[in-house]
Order: C-alpha cells, then structure tokens, then sequence
C-alpha cells in the first residue's frame, strides 16, 4: 500500500507517537473492553477458536518494535490458564483506535476470529441474538438496585436472591422473612408483560411457548407461596420503582409496626 509505505518511511527517522500503539493509564476494564468491541466491529466478532473446540473472546494486542520502529498486532485470548498470542502483523496508522481496527480486520480476513457459530442445539436464531440473550442479567437489574435502595432507605432489611421456601427451587428477587413476603421483579419481555411484551418475529414458536412456561411458572409459584402463608409480589420492569417500593413497604408494615420513615 502506497499510503502504508509513505507511513513507515516516516517511520525510519523516528518511533511514531505513543497515540498510535500504547493505550490511555488508568482506563477501566469496562473501557478497555468496549475499545475492542468497537474496532472488531461488536463484540460478537471478536471470538477465537480454542484448541478444545471451545471459543474464548479474543483480544489485540499492540507492541512497538524499537529496533525497526514499526508496530505489531498480536490477538491474545485466555485457554487453561494461559494467554496464547498469535501474530496477526504490522499496522501503520497515527492512532491506537485506527490500528486496532486494521489489525482486528487483518486477524478476520485470515479467519483468525470472527463470529462464533451458533449451536445447532440453541434457542437463538444468532450468535449476536444469543450473546444479547445470555448477556441478561437473572439479578440486580437496574429497576431491582432502585427498589432495593429505596427499601433500604426506608428502613427495611431484606434478603436477596433467596429461596422463601425450604425444599421448593424458587428463588424471589427480595425476601422479607418475618413477614413472609417474596418480592419478584418480573422483565416485560420474559414474563409476558401485556403492556410491552411484542411476539417474536424469528422463531415465533419457541418463544411463544417459552413465555408461556415462564407464566405458568410465575403463577404456579404464587400459589405455593400463597399455601405456605406467603404473600407474594410481583412487579414489572416498567413500574415506577418508588409506586413499587410504597406497595412492597405497605405489604411487610402490614405484619410490622408502622414506625415514621415511611416511604413518602
């Protein structure tokens, strides 16, 4: 490439800038991370394949070559313990964005990373379908944080992520024990919200009758906690956390001595 040579010839008199290889200290992992996804072009795109036939998400690496003063690309990845590279080549551009991007094309191109295939087994019709599904959080979604900061501020305690009952795998998002109440924090689309719950257009079957399970779980959870003396709440992902928090409050004060740090 002409515009390549032109760069490297440049090259010869100097190092080029640390900008163009070594990444900015004191970054976050959280930021170290969505600097590759975005030059792999998504996070899908950056997975290896393992000598066990498993996939790991990959990595580059940039190293500067004093001696040559040129740089080069490594992808890295983690397999039983260790941190294999394989050497991908020699990027030439002024910023680390622009070469991780060429080095991350590079390692495509030659089938060194790319998309994961989806299992034949799996319920998703992608792999980028599955990373996102997978990726859900099962706690500490962001409307259970503002709920459970909420109680906590009002002067309730709560366990989280527990079984109410002994023997019987369901497990509540909070668990007021005393007063036997079992708080679920249900997301729209999983449960079926009839407000915000929209029908799957691709594989329209699997997740009809999924949603439907997970409904007559819901329901059928209800029940044994209603036999056992509990009372259950359930709360959608849309409601106003601080109309939710209220309802939750008013249900445990109801076996409790209302004191006067109610929730407003």
């Amino acid at each position: 490439m002409k515009h390549a040579a032109s760069r490297q010839e440049g090259w010869k008199d100097k190092p080029p800038p640390e900008r163009a290889w070594r990444g900015r200290q004191g970054r976050s992992r959280k930021a170290i991370i969505a600097e590759q996804d975005r030059a792999a072009g998504g996070r899908e795109e950056r997975y290896v394949k393992r000598e066990d036939g498993e996939y790991a998400l990959g990595s580059i690496t940039l190293k500067l070559l004093p001696s040559t003063r040129r740089i080069r690309a490594y992808l890295r990845w983690s397999e039983g313990g260790r941190s294999p590279a394989l050497y991908v080549g020699e990027v030439e551009h002024l910023t680390r964005a622009a070469n991780l991007e060429q080095a991350w094309k590079i390692a495509k191109d030659r089938d060194m990373a790319g998309k994961r295939p989806v299992p034949e087994e799996s319920w998703a019709s992608s792999s980028a379908t599955r990373s996102v599904m997978r990726g859900n959080r099962g706690r500490d979604t962001a409307p259970e944080l503002r709920i459970r900061s909420l109680l906590y501020r009002d002067g309730l305690r709560y366990r989280v992520s527990a079984r109410p009952l002994p023997g019987v795998r369901r497990t509540a998002d909070l668990v007021f024990t005393r007063a036997r109440v079992a708080v679920f924090v249900d997301g729209c689309f999983w449960h079926g919200c009839p407000e915000h719950c929209r029908p799957a257009h691709t594989n329209s079957d699997f997740w009809r009758a999924k949603i439907d399970g997970n409904r007559a779980r819901d329901a059928q959870t209800d029940q044994l906690l209603a036999d056992a003396g509990w009372h259950a709440i359930r709360i959608w992902e849309h409601e106003d956390p601080l109309l939710a928090a209220r309802r939750v409050a008013a249900a445990v004060r109801g076996f409790a001595v209302q004191d006067d740090h109610s929730i407003p």
